[in-house]
């Protein structure tokens, strides 16, 4: 079972990544690993703290996809480099082979994405961890993955909901997916098809949390042949309902060749045409490509750090909305092609059409 799935998460990681840029003077790995107890779920913790950061910071807690490193992914994604310009701490979970042998986090197996137990009990206790030890601002904690790690936030928002001001989900899946290997398949291959309201009752019954949700982030890649792009879709309407917005109520810009939709300050997402299977980024900014980590012009780790409020946010090119966009076609065929999809599948899951 676990080697139809090894197989069926590899793939050409310059497939759809990519803006080809020089190579890049690597920065310093800036993670150091530390214990922590409970952990249920069997994981590792690390943590980066910026020099000179005082009680009250902000929190990211980053979680990698298959096959990587917690210390691998920092790197790639520029979590820790950007910490270091903004000021706020970084958590890393990282899972055992011990667990998963392709390392990936556990996002379809019930007794570790349920609340108090297993690995998502671990990353909470990690964040306790992180927060009682260096007094960081518990009204300040962000989570966010990508793939395996993108499902497993998902999750984690699910479970812990009071614990999180916002997530990012990057090439993942919407919780409530998949409960075993064979349904994750399923899954990956194209998210199942439910009403907005049947998604976020999946959320509603993972804890008795009745909101205010955390705001969300979510990227995916056009051209992605790991993780169907529909998930983004489905997430969307995940959150959609939870946060009580209208599918038909969202902005439409383009930003750095990606399409954003966005309603309001509470959820928001990116979907890249020419994208494969991984974390966008532009290493002229952060981080370093890689494995999972494609170069795209864009630098997903600090628009969603924006996004958080943790960056002051840059202003992006305003297009049409959403109904004048389904009724003009710009030029670029192929990106206005992919966010139509992603429109008309949400309204046709929210019953609002029905062509």
């Amino acid at each position: 079972m676990w080697r139809k799935l090894a197989a069926f998460m590899r793939f050409d990681e310059g497939a759809g990544g990519a803006v080809k840029q020089p190579p890049q003077k690597p920065y310093p790995a800036a993670l150091a690993e530390v214990s922590f107890a409970p952990n249920p779920g069997n994981l590792r913790m690390f943590q980066y703290l910026p020099p000179g950061l005082g009680e009250g910071a902000p929190l990211v807690v980053i979680l990698h996809g298959c096959g990587q490193t917690a210390i691998g992914y920092d790197l790639g994604a520029g979590w820790s480099q950007l910490a270091g310009q903004l000021g706020f701490a970084v958590l890393a979970a990282e899972q055992k082979a011990a667990n998963n042998p392709n390392t990936c986090f556990d996002w379809f197996n019930p007794e570790d994405i349920t609340r108090g137990q297993g690995e998502a009990a671990s990353i909470a206790r990690m964040i306790q961890t992180m927060v009682e030890t260096h007094r960081l601002d518990t009204a300040r904690i962000f989570i966010t993955g990508l793939s395996a790690g993108g499902a497993m936030t998902a999750a984690m928002l699910a479970a812990y909901p009071e614990m999180f001001a916002g997530g990012a989900i990057i090439g993942g899946l919407p919780f409530g997916a998949a409960q075993n290997v064979l349904e994750a398949l399923e899954s990956m291959r194209g998210a199942p098809l439910r009403t907005p309201a049947q998604w976020g009752d999946a959320v509603r019954a993972a804890s008795s949390h009745q909101g205010p949700w955390p705001k969300i982030s979510i990227w995916h890649g056009g051209l992605d042949a790991v993780v169907n792009v529909n998930n983004a879709q489905a997430s969307v309407a995940q959150w959609a309902d939870l946060h009580g917005v209208s599918l038909m109520d969202a902005s439409q810009q383009m930003v750095g060749g990606a399409i954003r939709l966005n309603w309001g300050d509470r959820l928001e997402v990116y979907t890249l045409p020419a994208l494969g299977h991984g974390t966008p980024i532009d290493s002229r900014d952060l981080g370093q490509a890689g494995p999972f980590i494609l170069e795209a012009g864009i630098s997903s780790s600090r628009r969603i750090a924006e996004f958080w409020g943790l960056v002051p946010a840059t202003a992006p090119q305003a297009l049409p909305k959403i109904e004048a966009a389904l009724l003009h076609r710009p030029k670029a065929a192929e990106t206005d092609k992919i966010a139509e999809s992603l429109i008309m599948r949400a309204l046709k899951a929210a019953g609002l059409i029905r062509r």
